[in-house]
């Protein structure tokens, strides 16, 4: 099963526009506040379909939600590939929103499942850490594929048509795992079901502290992250205008020779770092004081960042962004190991779609008006100036609950 776990996110991550998302959207004439809207038009949409898709996949089969999920991106991936209009593009969101909301959790509580009915739950950050680092190896590849489409092809069109294949060869894929990961399912459909499973995940998610606690820490160090990663690409976009070794070549394919190559190497480096995020923990102690280093680490990136984004420095720019995307592979397993601990397991999917949900509420928020300010000042620093105020405010609010947890004698 950790090679079809593995195949699953190399194939998932074969999503050959990511790199170039904004790019593509920037050559049909939107701004960056029209690119903020439709952020958040998406983040919106996960919103709606978020915690009780996470319910339905617990209730009713998680292979099934998966299944749902790859069929509804492929019909994303079209709409972008050929779309001419603004209104085409929220069709597009909205499908890939709908994806993402019955894929998020889903497939993290069938490997934590798998684990436990192997009797090796003391390996979730370890297990996971490994899968996750066979999806950045896909997307590392996944990057190549995409460079070289754009280069050879000279427009973004073809990025979203050729990310249809292997989302297909993965719902093959998961024709293949066992039926005992689709967990208890439930015969018949019923609304008061979800709804009953629903509301306990919620009351879990509200009351138990150490879950809220991971919530409010989840919140602010995704948010920022979903928020301002794709900001790299025009920052690399202008690097490649501005380099002399690639002046003979035209402005896309100079662009696209530049972005493949940080993106190829960023990717890399997450696979590294997901694959070794157990012995972070390991070395601080506990996933608790991993976490703890992780978010210092983030507040020194950003304070790095808002002074290299000011004085457009953006080679280092470029540098900071690739150890943010490094220290998001490190977080992440980190992080869902310490939910699933404080979670139960047949609503394992549910309590992870509640924190994807509360991450995609907050990015709507933040997407347009990021994406506002960067129009404002014709520059990316809010990009540092937000992520900053973000870290030093969690930082502030993890030592504060400490305080009230530990008080001292």
């Amino acid at each position: 099963m950790l090679f079809r776990f593995s195949l699953y996110g190399f194939l998932k991550n074969q999503r050959y526009y990511e790199p170039f998302l904004i790019l593509a959207f920037r050559e049909k004439g939107l701004s960056f506040f029209q690119i903020g809207i439709l952020i958040g038009f998406r983040e919106i949409c996960i919103n709606l379909f978020e915690v009780p898709s996470g319910a339905l996949a617990d209730l009713y089969g998680r292979r099934r939600a998966m299944i749902l999920s790859f069929s509804v991106y492929v019909v994303s991936f079209l709409l972008f590939g050929w779309s001419q209009s603004l209104i085409t593009l929220f069709g597009g969101m909205f499908f890939l929103a709908l994806g993402d909301a019955f894929r998020t959790g889903t497939h993290k509580a069938m490997i934590f499942d798998w684990l436990r009915l192997q009797g090796r739950d003391h390996e979730n950050t370890k297990i996971y850490g490994y899968t996750r680092s066979w999806s950045k190896m896909g997307s590392a590849i996944s990057v190549l594929i995409a460079g070289g489409l754009v280069f050879y092809s000279g427009n973004y069109s073809y990025i979203f048509r050729f990310s249809v294949i292997p989302y297909l060869l993965n719902i093959i894929n998961f024709l293949g795992y066992p039926a005992v990961l689709d967990g208890e399912r439930k015969h018949g459909f019923s609304m008061k079901a979800v709804a009953i499973l629903l509301g306990s995940a919620l009351k879990q998610a509200v009351h138990h502290s150490p879950l809220r606690r991971l919530m409010v820490e989840s919140i602010g160090f995704g948010v920022m992250f979903k928020a301002s990663k794709d900001y790299l690409q025009p920052v690399l976009k202008q690097t490649a205008i501005l380099l002399p070794l690639l002046l003979t070549l035209e402005s896309e394919k100079r662009t696209a020779l530049l972005v493949s190559t940080v993106y190829f190497v960023l990717h890399l480096l997450s696979s590294v770092t997901s694959r070794h995020a157990h012995r972070l923990a390991d070395w601080q102690g506990s996933e608790e004081g991993a976490a703890r280093f992780i978010w210092r680490v983030e507040w020194l990136l950003f304070a790095c960042l808002l002074p290299l984004l000011w004085f457009k420095q953006y080679a280092g720019v470029i540098v900071t962004f690739v150890a943010l995307e490094a220290l998001q592979n490190f977080w992440r397993p980190v992080l869902v190991s310490r939910i699933n601990l404080h979670s139960t397991p047949e609503m394992g999917a549910t309590i992870l779609s509640i924190e994807s949900q509360a991450k995609s509420f907050a990015t709507m928020l933040l997407a347009p008006l990021l994406g506002l300010a960067v129009d404002g000042v014709n520059g990316f620093w809010p990009v540092g100036t937000v992520g900053l105020l973000i870290a030093t405010g969690i930082l502030f609010y993890s030592h504060t609950r400490r305080e009230i947890a530990e008080p001292s004698i």
